[in-house]
């Protein structure tokens, strides 16, 4: 929960992708989205991206809030031409890595049109926010580029950069170190469960977390934003109950394929129930489509 004027008021989770839209990828927000992006690309302050354009800024409506299939990211450039591009995923659907690189590569390869020069092809970062576990590493914080096998510091091009932050290991790490580590802060910031202690923690450590919860306090106390932010949970609730739909009936159907198998090898109906843990009765009913 948090304050606004005194007012307890809802405070919206920021890993709704529409939220977090809201709150980073609208040009009067631009503050936010440059404050985090030069939190997770790790830049000092002689480094840091100072001018940033969203280039995907467009209106969110009902109907593309209800698109259970719709993406909601978050696409900037730099000054320079580098595409920076953000997704939050709350879902496993055990692809991040392949969608990962198909929308790099569509971004990547619209950077150019046709008969232009390949050298004009531009860099693109991609940044995937997850709600679960997909990198085999325990850090929570993941970055790859294209570099050589055996000569790992020898980098083919910078024009690829692939970062994975994983809310779930984020939050086994027992001893945070909020005071020194700027992602972790932001990282905190996200956290759907975190307490309002704990975010006046934030707010007093960290100007640019204090200017994203003001207007994330005044997101939520706007009605329409509470109307479309609800329409998008749903729409969020009803794509994860298909994605798991799906997996128990592909998970079902290869113990179905198994038990025909095994029955062609003429084992008992008994030990393919233990081995594949169908029902009697379904294993006869296999038995006698097979006959």
């Amino acid at each position: 929960m948090s304050q606004n004027r005194g007012n307890t008021i809802q405070r919206l989770r920021l890993l709704n992708d529409f939220i977090f839209k809201k709150l980073f990828g609208q040009s009067e927000n631009i503050d936010n989205l440059k404050s985090f992006i030069n939190t997770v690309l790790n830049k000092d302050k002689t480094q840091e991206l100072v001018e940033l354009e969203i280039i995907n800024e467009k209106e969110l409506t009902t109907d593309n809030i209800q698109d259970k299939k719709g993406i909601i990211d978050v696409l900037a450039k730099t000054s320079d031409g580098t595409n920076i591009n953000i997704e939050v995923q709350l879902t496993n659907q055990d692809n991040m890595d392949k969608r990962t690189l198909f929308y790099w590569s569509r971004i990547y390869s619209r950077s150019i049109v046709k008969g232009e020069d390949y050298s004009n092809l531009n860099k693109v970062i991609t940044i995937n926010i997850l709600d679960f576990n997909y990198i085999e590493l325990e850090k929570y914080h993941t970055t790859f580029t294209l570099r050589e096998n055996d000569n790992t510091e020898y980098k083919l091009t910078d024009i690829l950069e692939l970062h994975f932050i994983e809310m779930p290991k984020f939050k086994k790490i027992e001893n945070k170190n909020l005071e020194e580590d700027k992602l972790q802060r932001w990282m905190m910031f996200l956290r759907n469960d975190i307490s309002q202690e704990e975010l006046e923690v934030l707010i007093n450590m960290d100007k640019d977390i204090k200017k994203a919860e003001e207007k994330l306090e005044y997101l939520s106390s706007d009605p329409v934003t509470q109307e479309l932010y609800f329409e998008r949970e749903r729409a969020l609730h009803e794509k994860a109950n298909l994605i798991n739909t799906g997996i128990k009936q592909g998970i079902k159907q290869e113990k179905i394929e198994m038990a025909r198998k095994l029955l062609q090898n003429n084992f008992s109906v008994q030990m393919i129930v233990e081995l594949t843990e169908l029902t009697e009765e379904e294993i006869i009913e296999i038995k006698l489509e097979l006959h």
